[in-house]
């Protein structure tokens, strides 16, 4: 099978700075745009960012509808509700406002109203959807995240907990990246550490996964452009993106963690998640986000620190970050020197390592961070035994999305020894 010989690169636009959220009334004036519908969660609507939001809306004359009840950690069912509002407004733009599980309702929203499906499950990756291509032109989408984690705001990815699996999937495509992402650390000050800790981790793996997932050239080669993924493997450009991420991690996400009034930590970890977000966008992440995905359906009873939602839930950054230490030391032996390299730049010292040891290296250096941050000590801390492993490892199969990805096969069998490698972390 003859394999791809290019790569795009592909970004929304993004705007930094503290206080830009007050200039998306303008902006949607400039444009032309009339009348807004602004998605958020029920707590992001209380909060300052979504006031904000709407205060800039009202002076500069635009009408919105507001539709507040986005699920954290979204599922197809609250995709469904969210879509069915929607459907019942008149709007010719959609601001999302709040951490990845309003933006990406936001994308689903804006791809589900413009042209509805036969099937919910057309758009939606396969083996589990269709994976259709979107017909055409979205409308504009602004995004304003709340969190520094999941860079949703570059990205045209959308995921969400297929209930009846109990497993996540989502949508890939380059026309659901938003049209303008505001990077306002101010929307990030009222973070708790944990929340802080876990979309920073996110960020981590994000960057790790680029890097480290199998290069563009190696894919196989779709019939025709429109058909080249938005995951299309490692790739010169997204490199730089990921290593630099890497680089601003290690600095800042122990300072932002320790102190939510840091303000250069602020500024400086919602660049990295963007960074991060250009890195994985465009490369795609690989085994630590497949294998987070069953992690995070299959939750039972835990609940993070930190995190206000009412129901069970394994925040996404955590879930994709236990399975990380025992993911890089299966991968390492397929592409050692990235993973020294992604070693180097969170800080581990890497000179004189063997090839041999660099998942060791890396995982470790992984490790040092969780802790640092006080993620759960591995699966089991989270709720999960041996005996669930199966069932990850079922949830994780059909995520051909990012597995695929990886810079070594993993079957069955190999993830069963993953998943039992990060019941615990240390």
């Amino acid at each position: 099978m003859p394999t791809d010989f290019a790569f795009e690169m592909a970004t929304s636009s993004v705007r930094f700075g503290w206080g830009v959220t007050r200039e998306i009334g303008l902006d949607l004036a400039d444009h032309g745009l009339r009348r807004a519908l602004v998605i958020t969660d029920p707590w992001v609507a209380r909060m300052r960012p979504a006031a904000t939001v709407l205060e800039s809306l009202r002076d500069n004359g635009i009408e919105y509808a507001l539709y507040d009840q986005v699920r954290v950690e979204p599922t197809d069912e609250s995709w469904k509700h969210a879509i069915a509002f929607a459907s019942n407004q008149e709007f010719d733009a959609i601001i999302a406002v709040g951490g990845g599980s309003a933006l990406d309702t936001a994308k689903a929203v804006n791809l589900y109203v413009a042209y509805p499906p036969e099937d919910f499950l057309d758009y939606v990756n396969p083996p589990i959807g269709k994976g259709k291509p979107v017909p055409g032109p979205l409308k504009p989408l602004f995004a304003v995240p709340t969190t520094a984690g999941t860079g949703s705001e570059t990205t045209g990815v959308a995921i969400f907990d297929m209930s009846a699996m109990h497993a996540k999937t989502g949508i890939a495509n380059r026309r659901l990246r938003p049209t303008l992402g505001y990077l306002d650390p101010e929307n990030t000050e009222t973070l708790p550490p944990q929340v802080a800790a876990s979309a920073g981790l996110d960020v981590l793996s994000h960057a790790i996964e680029s890097f480290t997932a199998i290069p563009y050239d190696t894919r196989p080669l779709p019939d025709r452009p429109m058909l080249r993924p938005a995951y299309q493997g490692s790739n010169p450009i997204s490199d730089v993106w990921s290593l630099q991420a890497l680089r601003m991690v290690a600095e800042y996400l122990p300072r932002v963690y320790d102190d939510p009034t840091d303000r250069e930590a602020r500024q400086n970890m919602i660049l990295a998640s963007s960074f991060a977000g250009v890195g994985f966008g465009n490369a795609g992440c690989h085994l630590p986000h497949g294998m987070s995905y069953p992690v995070s359906g299959m939750v039972k009873t835990f609940r993070m620190p930190g995190y206000v939602v009412d129901h069970p839930m394994v925040p996404h950054g955590v879930s994709v970050i236990l399975n990380a230490p025992a993911v890089f030391r299966f991968t390492a032996v397929a592409n050692p020197e990235r993973h020294l390299q992604a070693a180097a730049a969170l800080g581990a010292k890497v000179e004189g390592v063997s090839a041999s040891d660099a998942g060791k290296v890396l995982a470790d250096r992984i490790t040092w961070f969780m802790r640092r941050v006080g993620v759960p000590n591995g699966l089991k801390a989270a709720g999960y035994s041996t005996a669930d492993i199966p069932k990850l490892v079922e949830g994780t199969l059909p995520q051909h999305r990012v597995t695929k990805l990886s810079p070594r096969a993993a079957g069955a069998e190999d993830l069963a020894g993953l998943f039992a490698d990060a019941m615990q972390a240390w």
